[in-house]
């Protein structure tokens, strides 16, 4: 997540935060903001996160909600925290990238939003209601926001070696595992990577099943990122293939490959748990920021 909040003004603190996620969506030097006739505000589009839900995974849905605009995330931005009534409200913000059609003619509208529109940058800061809004606007402005994201899984609970006699690289996912991998899917669509890679090994696989089944993308197979075969110059060079792509990539290997994978990317983070991932978000092959999940 972003590391920094912006707050307005305090008020205690002794009821957790109203959480919430939205994008700065930028498009031919325009901005995709909404009208709510509640507030009588002009502001991005953004709402609060559903039970369970990740906020990356609410950032997209409720842009598309809001505007029927389809986008994937790239950098995150720094968050603003705010009064709401006798609480805090936390929003957090990613830089939008439009996936299809940017139109907002069909939209139908509302009684919470009645109003959206592409607002040339050169007029947004003039025709959004808040302060921390500007804020937020200048520092999308401010930071690469054409990146891509490159994906590292962890693979899912899997089998223990000690219950599994045959070739290791055949050991298949537990249960819970396979619940895992379902439960990646919409995390993974917030980001939309389109080159999907994964070690050969079953377990590996099945992780990204899943996602590949619902977008339809290939999913491609490489003993360079198995546990058995890997070794350090086969992961720089299938990382730097995928650094160098003109696509957003997710790929998925084992925990002992897992430092070379980071390592090749110049990222510092804890081991990943089985399931978990870390979004790397990158621009001519440098990394710009990082997130973890």
């Amino acid at each position: 997540m972003s590391p920094t909040a912006r707050v307005s003004r305090d008020v205690p603190d002794h009821l957790p935060d109203v959480l919430a996620a939205g994008a700065v969506v930028i498009h031919r030097d325009a901005v995709l903001l909404v009208h709510r006739p509640r507030y009588d505000d002009w502001s991005f589009p953004k709402g609060k996160l559903d039970r369970g839900e990740l906020a990356p995974v609410a950032a997209v849905r409720e842009v598309g909600e809001e505007t029927g605009v389809r986008v994937r995330l790239g950098a995150p931005l720094s968050s603003q925290r705010y009064p709401n009534g006798s609480r805090m409200k936390t929003v957090f913000y990613w830089h939008g990238r439009v996936v299809g059609d940017p139109g907002v003619e069909d939209y139908v509208v509302n009684e919470e939003i009645d109003e959206v529109a592409w607002v040339p940058l050169s007029k947004a800061r003039k025709r959004l209601s808040h302060t921390f809004d500007h804020d937020t606007l200048e520092e999308a402005l401010s930071t690469e926001w054409r990146t891509r994201s490159l994906i590292v899984v962890r693979h899912s609970h899997a089998r223990t070696r000690k219950s599994w006699r045959k070739d290791d690289r055949l050991r298949p996912l537990l249960a819970e595992g396979h619940r895992q991998a379902a439960r990646l899917v919409p995390l993974l669509h917030a980001y939309a990577p389109t080159r999907l890679v994964s070690s050969s090994s079953v377990r590996c696989v099945q992780t990204l099943t899943p996602y590949a089944e619902s977008c339809g993308w290939p999913l491609q197979r490489t003993d360079a990122l198995s546990e058995e075969d890997a070794t350090v110059e086969s992961v720089v060079e299938v990382v730097d293939e995928l650094l160098d792509g003109k696509e957003s990539a997710v790929l998925c290997t084992h925990r002992p490959v897992l430092p070379a994978v980071l390592d090749a990317l110049g990222v510092d983070t804890e081991k990943l748990a089985p399931g978990e991932l870390v979004v790397v978000h990158h621009r001519k092959g440098k990394v710009t920021a990082f997130e973890r999940y």
